[in-house]
Parts: structure tokens; C-alpha cells; sequence
């Protein structure tokens, strides 16, 4: 293994630490002290605990392992480092948590505002790991196996696992919570998705120009990117022009978009959101 990939290797693993600890923070603080169950293994956990005389990270570390265990017989090599790493971390976080900073109560009087930190960063942590290529593990390991070994829609299985955990607290506990658990499961999809479409959002640029080259040498040496170009015609005038295609990162976009309006105020310039750039310098094929 070279320094960089050693390097690299680090920066995932730290990437993947910040990541589940975001996610301990919401369910810990604000998803346990309130009973929300928006399904998985956290959701799991408070249901059970009512009737166990256990504290849901402990019921969650204990269901955690034994999905671990199951995921080694079941996909083997196929069951990602990555995965254990995290299910193992947030496994001992939340354990540690109630044994450092025990809470008996909601950490406010709003139970809105508790809920919106709950979905917002379980979620925002689980679009992190989603975007690395890893999970919290959890009921996606049960995902994981129904994939390989059954033809079930794993989509439509999981969320009626969710669903059923949060029916099942409308009974264990009251309506009210029932009715947050249910507002939780539909937004929690929703914010994942914005989360990952945020971070890998860029830039799409179509340039049309007169003069390319001091355009490509700014982006080449300056922003340490590539372009392409082809030779087109102007419908009206017919004159000659060249279109220059490059995709930037949000930062490298606004640099691009000042450097062009100054010095080829006359260029064309239309810039669209891409969130799906696979390529090198981006992302590779998953």
C-alpha cells in the first residue's frame, strides 16, 4: 500500500467516525429520551425496551452483534469492513453514552423540534456513509442477505419492517408517538436523498466562446481540471465558435463563471446542477 492510498485509507475512516457519531448524537439526544421509532434497529431497540429490562443502546449493541454474526455466515467476503466498522462504533457509542451522559428525560419541552433533530441528523449521517460506500449497518444487513439469497423487493421489505415498528409504538407507547414515529420514517428517505444529492452536487458547464484557450488553460492549470472541446457555427450568422464542456465542483464553478466574466464578457455560459458525475476525478462505477 502507498503513502497516498495509506492517506486516503485514514480519510475514509475518519470521514466514516464524524459520520456515525452525527448519527449517535441525533438518536441518543433526541430519538431515545422521546420514544421515536422510525424503524431499523434504534427503532427496534426503544419498542423493546419498554417491556426489557434493558436500555435501548444496550438492546441496540446486542442486536447490532448478532446481525454482525449473521451477515459473516451469510455473505462472507461480501460483507464490507466498512459496514462492521461503523455498526461496531455506533454499537459502543451509544452504550458509552447512556454511561457517560445518562439522560432520563427529553433534552427540551418541544417535541417538534426534538423530532426534526432526530430526522435530520440520523440522516445526515447516513447520506455520509451512503456516499463512502458503507452503512450503519443494522437492518441493512438483513437487506443485504434477502438480496442474495431471495428475489424480494428489498426497498418495499425494509420500509414495512419500519412500518411495523412504528405501529407497534403507537401501542407500546401512546398515538402522539406514533404519530411522530410515522412523520420520522417518511421524512428520514427524503433528507438522505437531498443530503447525498448536496454533497455531490456540481457543476455542468457549456461554454461557447470565440477564443478557448485562455478558458482551458485557467481551468487546467488553475483548477486542476479538464475540458472538451468541439468546433461549432452560430445559426444566425454563421460564424465559427467553440463550445467548451467541463463539470467543476461548486467552489471551482464560481471561480470559472469570474474568470470568464472578465476577461470573455461575450461568452456564452450555461451552467446546469449535476449530482451524478461518474468519471476519473469524481466518482468511479459503484
Amino acid at each position: 500500500m502507498t503513502k497516498h492510498e495509506k492517506v486516503q485509507v485514514v480519510y475514509e475512516y475518519f470521514i466514516l467516525t464524524i459520520a456515525t457519531l452525527i448519527q449517535v448524537a441525533g438518536i441518543y439526544v433526541f430519538k431515545f429520551p422521546n420514544n421515536y421509532s422510525f424503524g431499523g434497529v434504534t427503532g427496534m431497540s426503544i419498542v423493546l425496551a419498554k417491556g426489557l429490562p434493558l436500555t435501548p443502546g444496550t438492546i441496540t449493541f446486542v442486536i447490532n452483534m448478532v446481525l454482525l454474526i449473521l451477515g459473516f455466515l451469510f455473505l462472507g467476503k461480501s460483507f464490507g469492513i466498512k459496514t462492521v466498522y461503523v455498526s461496531v462504533l455506533m454499537s459502543v457509542a451509544l452504550w458509552a453514552a447512556e454511561i457517560i451522559f445518562p439522560m432520563k428525560a427529553p433534552l427540551t419541552t418541544q417535541p417538534v423540534l426534538e423530532l426534526i433533530y432526530a430526522i435530520v441528523l440520523p440522516a445526515f449521517g447516513s447520506a455520509i456513509l451512503f456516499n463512502v460506500g458503507a452503512s450503519s449497518g443494522g437492518t441493512d444487513i438483513i437487506a443485504m442477505i434477502l438480496k442474495k439469497y431471495t428475489h424480494l423487493n428489498i426497498a418495499s421489505a425494509l420500509f414495512c419492517v419500519d412500518l411495523f415498528i412504528v405501529i407497534a409504538s403507537c401501542f407500546v407507547f401512546d398515538a402522539q408517538t406514533g404519530l411522530f414515529s410515522m412523520c420520522g420514517l417518511l421524512a428520514k428517505s427524503l433528507v438522505v436523498d437531498n443530503v447525498i444529492e448536496s454533497i455531490n452536487l456540481c457543476k455542468y458547464f457549456t461554454i461557447v466562446c470565440d477564443n478557448p484557450q485562455p478558458i482551458c488553460d485557467f481551468i487546467m492549470k488553475d483548477l486542476n481540471r479538464s475540458a472538451t472541446i468541439y468546433h461549432a457555427e452560430g445559426a444566425y450568422q454563421h460564424n465559427q465558435k467553440t463550445v467548451i464542456l467541463t463539470v467543476l465542483k461548486r467552489r471551482q464553478a464560481v471561480e470559472l463563471r469570474n474568470f470568464i466574466k472578465r476577461n470573455q464578457p461575450t461568452a456564452f455560459i450555461a451552467i446546469t446542477n449535476s449530482s451524478e458525475i461518474i468519471g476519473k476525478g469524481f466518482r468511479g462505477f459503484n
